[in-house]
C-alpha cells in the first residue's frame, strides 16, 4: 500500500527509537513523542494511519487517549503496545476501542506487519499491484517496474511514486505528499518533495511519466 503515516507514543527513548527505525527503514513516515497530552496534540494536526501507543505514558494516560481518539471518529487504527500481558489487559485495551494489541517484549518484524495491516485498514484496499502508463508498482515485494525495467527506488521515491499512481491520474499537491512521506519534522520549504520528483522522473526514464500542473501539484496522466 505504499508508505503508511505512523504516531509512535513511547515513553523510553531508546525502545521509541528502535521502533521509528525499524518502520522508516519500511519506507512509513513515523512521529514520535513520549507524552499522551502530545500525542493527542499530533492527532489533531496529522493526519496519522496508524497509532502504536504504550499504555502507561505520562501526562495523559494512553488508555484515555484512545478513548478522546475513538471518540473523535478518527480513522487512526490504534496498536496498544504494552507491558500489560495479561487476557483482562488485552480484553480491555480493545475494549476501550484499540484495533490491535502487542505485549512488550515483541519482535520488530511482527510489530511492522501489524502496523502494515492496520495501515491497509484505514485506507481505501489498493489492488495488489498498482499499475499506470506502464509502471506497475509491487507494495509487498517493494518492487517497480516500467515497460517491464526493473527501477531501483529510494524509500522516499517508491512512497511518491505510490500516492502519485493511487491517485489515479489526479493532480497530488506538494503537501499531500509531504503529509504521506515525510514526518512533521521535514521543513515545507526544502524542497524535498520537488527533488524527489526530479529524481524520479530521472530514474523512470523517458518517455517522462510525472506532469508538473503548476500551481496545484504532480501528476501521472
Amino acid at each position: 500500500m505504499g508508505c503508511v503515516r505512523v504516531l509512535v507514543v513511547e515513553d523510553e527513548p531508546l525502545l521509541a527509537a528502535a521502533i521509528a527505525e525499524w518502520l522508516r527503514d519500511d519506507a512509513h513516515a513515523v512521529d514520535v513523542t513520549g507524552d499522551g497530552a502530545a500525542a493527542l496534540e499530533r492527532l489533531t494536526v496529522n493526519g496519522y494511519d496508524v497509532l502504536v501507543l504504550d499504555r502507561d505514558i505520562p501526562v495523559v494516560h494512553g488508555d484515555e487517549v484512545c478513548r478522546q481518539l475513538v471518540a473523535s471518529g478518527s480513522a487512526t487504527r490504534v496498536l496498544m503496545l504494552t507491558a500489560a500481558a495479561a487476557v483482562t489487559d488485552r480484553v480491555e485495551g480493545l475494549g476501550l476501542g484499540a484495533d490491535d494489541y502487542l505485549t512488550k517484549p515483541f519482535a520488530f518484524a511482527e510489530l511492522a506487519a501489524r502496523v502494515l495491516a492496520l495501515g491497509r485498514r484505514s485506507r481505501p484496499a489498493d489492488p495488489p499491484v498498482l499499475r499506470r502508463a506502464g509502471v506497475a508498482l509491487d507494495p509487498a515485494r517493494h518492487e517497480v517496474f516500467r515497460d517491464g525495467r526493473y527501477v531501483p527506488l529510494s524509500k522516499k521515491e517508491f512512497a511518491v511514486l505510490a500516492e502519485l499512481l493511487r491517485a489515479d491520474g489526479a493532480t497530488v499537491s506538494a503537501e499531500q505528499l509531504l503529509e504521506k512521506a515525510w514526518d512533521e519534522h521535514v521543513d515545507p520549504f526544502t524542497g524535498a518533495v520537488r527533488l524527489t520528483i526530479l529524481k524520479l522522473r530521472r530514474k523512470l526514464g523517458e518517455p517522462g511519466l510525472v506532469d508538473t500542473v503548476t500551481g496545484v501539484g504532480y501528476r501521472i496522466p
